[in-house]
């Protein structure tokens, strides 16, 4: 098996019926892979992205020696609808339809048949590559062995849902239907990254001057920064992605019990103790409705970014431990 990986794949299909009943024409799911399938076919390993992430997004868990090591495991890296590599309002000439997790988790499992992956040892993500883990275990469970859903959870609880209506508010202000009140779209994609970097991190993170471990000078300095990365974004496509995100679940809490009572394969959720929207009371409700369900709580300054893949040393420590153990041949 090689330990390289292959150059990005797009698989193509005329029409993708949505969740929603409504159509996606010519629906593109990007996706990569490491490693080779075995001949018995036991080692594949689904990773799904995370928002404003993609394929290349989980590269420190991946490699020679490392917990998903492509010697060993055949992993596939697929792009959520709405990130701009697979279908997205960016890529899209017409108007892009709403998609919903489930959509994203069914584009999944497409990839896999072209790819001949019966069965998958272990499917993972962080934030809402978690979520999209959670529902891939949810809808195929035969298929599924392992779950880890790191900072992550299967529903948009209602905190999460204000940080969401928050952040997302951003990209609108000052539009009234074909109107703007003269805010450029640089400025409407820089407050959302401003916004975006008081939810990412935590009170630890400022008050304890963490941010001077990853170069940050202030914290005016780590809005400013996180303004300007943003700036690079499409808003159509973190619009998409959020509200996909939005979507996660939103029905009672008997019928997220009842999804989650559907999984069978062994499943890890593991919260940072500082996230702020992905709460470890949230991942202990969940876990409990889940059979094989454990939680395994991250300590962390870092928020919500301590599940990054690769962020800082000893939170990539917490995760590679979860990785080995759930990705060991059975």
């Amino acid at each position: 098996m090689t330990s390289e990986y292959s150059e990005r794949k797009t698989l193509r299909l005329p029409t993708f019926p949505l969740l929603s009943g409504a159509m996606l024409n010519d629906a593109r799911i990007g996706f990569r892979t490491y490693g080779s399938l075995s001949p018995s076919g036991d080692n594949a390993v689904l990773l799904f992205t995370y928002y404003t992430g993609d394929d290349l997004g989980y590269a420190a868990w991946i490699g020679p020696g490392r917990p998903l090591d492509p010697a060993e495991h055949f992993v596939v890296v697929v792009n959520h609808f709405g990130g701009g590599i697979s279908s997205s309002p960016s890529t899209s000439s017409t108007t892009f339809p709403r998609v919903r997790i489930g959509d994203c988790a069914r584009a999944a499992e497409h990839v896999l048949g072209r790819l001949g992956v019966r069965q998958l040892r272990l499917v993972a993500g962080w934030s809402l590559g978690g979520i999209q883990s959670l529902d891939f275990a949810a809808r195929y469970p035969e298929r599924t062995s392992a779950v880890f859903a790191l900072c992550s959870a299967a529903r948009c609880s209602p905190i999460n849902e204000v940080f969401l209506d928050s952040v997302g508010a951003t990209l609108t202000a000052g539009r009234r239907g074909n109107e703007t009140d003269g805010r450029t779209e640089l400025e409407r994609l820089d407050a959302f990254g401003r916004v975006y970097a008081g939810w990412a991190y935590c009170e630890e993170f400022f008050a304890q001057e963490v941010y001077r471990e990853f170069g940050y000078l202030s914290t005016g300095d780590v809005l400013e920064r996180w303004g300007k990365d943003h700036q690079a974004m499409h808003a159509g496509d973190l619009t998409a992605a959020l509200e996909m995100w939005r979507a996660a679940d939103g029905g009672s809490l008997q019928s997220l019990r009842d999804r989650l009572g559907r999984i069978t394969a062994r499943t890890v959720l593991m919260p940072s103790v500082t996230d702020s929207y992905f709460t470890v009371t949230e991942n202990h409700l969940e876990a409990a409705w889940i059979d094989r369900g454990e939680v395994r709580e991250m300590v962390s300054p870092l928020g919500h970014i301590a599940g990054r893949p690769g962020i800082r040393a000893d939170e990539q420590r917490q995760v590679d431990l979860c990785l080995r153990d759930l990705s060991r041949r059975p």
